[in-house]
């Protein structure tokens, strides 16, 4: 009985403490640096004039752009898109996993994401399309310009 007893006060004086401190380490986690994909996304300027409950963008009011909007290297990519490549970069055409429910919810494998160059830039930059469905095809396609942290809808 009394195993029982020092078991149970061990386990709950471990759930406690356990979960002290936990605000602390996320802000130290901010402040130090850490990445994007570890720090908690900041909401930025909101796509639409729908309030947003959880600092991400509401997935039924993503914001729409035209394609005569999208900057000149955007559209070469759709244009690659629809040939089928080739590609400038490896990455290209990979599987984009959408972890963070920004875009529509659709079965794994639906979304690809390509590169969209960005000039000047030394590397693949921050810019990307995110197309859906069938390969070649540009009617399911988002543009990001941050790397994913918010997107806007191709419109046709």
């Amino acid at each position: 009985m009394k195993r029982a007893y020092a078991f149970s006060c061990i386990l709950a004086l471990s759930a406690i403490l356990g979960g002290c401190g936990k605000d602390e380490s996320r802000n130290a986690t901010q402040e130090s640096g850490a990445s994007a994909s570890q720090a908690p996304v900041q909401p930025g300027p909101a796509a639409s004039d729908t309030p947003v409950a959880s600092g991400g963008q509401e997935r039924s009011a993503l914001a729409a752009i035209t394609k005569a909007q999208l900057p000149g290297e955007a559209a070469e990519t759709l244009r690659l898109i629809k040939a089928g490549g080739p590609f400038p970069f490896g990455e290209d055409g990979v599987l984009f996993r959408n972890t963070a429910v920004l875009l529509p919810q659709h079965p794994r494998g639906y979304y690809h994401a390509y590169t969209v160059r960005t000039p000047g830039s030394a590397d693949r930059g921050q810019r990307r399309i995110v197309c859906g469905g069938p390969r070649k095809q540009t009617g399911d396609c988002y543009y990001t310009d941050d790397y994913y942290a918010s997107f806007k809808r191709i419109a046709e």
